[in-house]
């Protein structure tokens, strides 16, 4: 466990939450040790800070990489702060962003670590629940571990879209019971094994979520 991240658990995280005071449940499902998929709903910029914060062990999540890259004092204090909470860079601009994301995501489950990811893809704006891409079911099962599914509410009142600061917010994290994909998905063609899976996945979040379900999928809105 890093300095950096030992340290803000220990100093950051105790004060955040008791300026949000989250209503946690169910953190025991949490597996304590070796790797775990956290697979959770997307509903703001700090569904990233919430989850860690509120989870008993360190959990990884993927930033953009020019959160790490900026200069000056706003720039360290940005790498400083997305090191310490366990974030690793990504070029999401890069055509084989999604490739390689998947490749850090297996060596940070492979080397028994957790990893947080949004099955939707993108935050929802509407605060529907969207359809699950397969990533997360295929993480899952190449790296044989656990998916904890997570269901947040709250999250968008800390910050709502367009907004640059924080505000007090009543924020819900609901850690489910792990879900396991063993010899009756190995037995099925691995496209069919994904999506039901995924399906899977999806349907514990919208039960701890409480959300609407949308039919289709989420699309990241056109950059301006």
């Amino acid at each position: 466990m890093s300095g950096l991240y030992l340290g803000s658990r220990l100093t950051v995280a105790p004060l955040l939450r008791a300026i949000w005071r989250p209503h946690v449940e169910g953190a025991r499902n949490v597996p304590r040790r070796g790797g775990v998929l956290i697979a959770s709903n997307h509903l703001s910029f700090v569904d990233s800070v919430v989850i860690p914060l509120c989870s008993p062990r360190k959990v990884f999540f993927l930033a953009k990489a020019e959160y790490f890259t900026g200069t000056g004092p706003k720039g360290f204090a940005s790498r400083v702060w997305f090191n310490a909470m366990g974030m690793l860079p990504v070029e999401r601009d890069d055509p084989k962003a999604a490739a390689h994301s998947l490749e850090q995501a297996l060596e940070v489950l492979e080397a028994g670590e957790a990893f947080g990811i949004y099955p939707e893809g993108t935050r929802s704006r509407d605060g529907r629940l969207y359809r699950g891409h397969v990533g997360a079911a295929h993480l899952a099962m190449q790296a044989g571990v656990p998916v904890v599914p997570v269901g947040l509410s709250g999250t968008p009142d800390v910050q709502p879209i367009g907004s640059n600061l924080p505000r007090l917010a009543k924020v819900s994290v609901k850690f489910g019971e792990p879900l396991t994909f063993g010899s009756s998905y190995k037995a099925m063609p691995a496209g069919k094994a994904r999506r039901q899976a995924t399906d899977e996945i999806m349907d514990a979040i919208a039960a701890l979520s409480g959300q609407e379900r949308a039919p289709g999928y989420n699309e990241r809105p056109p950059a301006t």
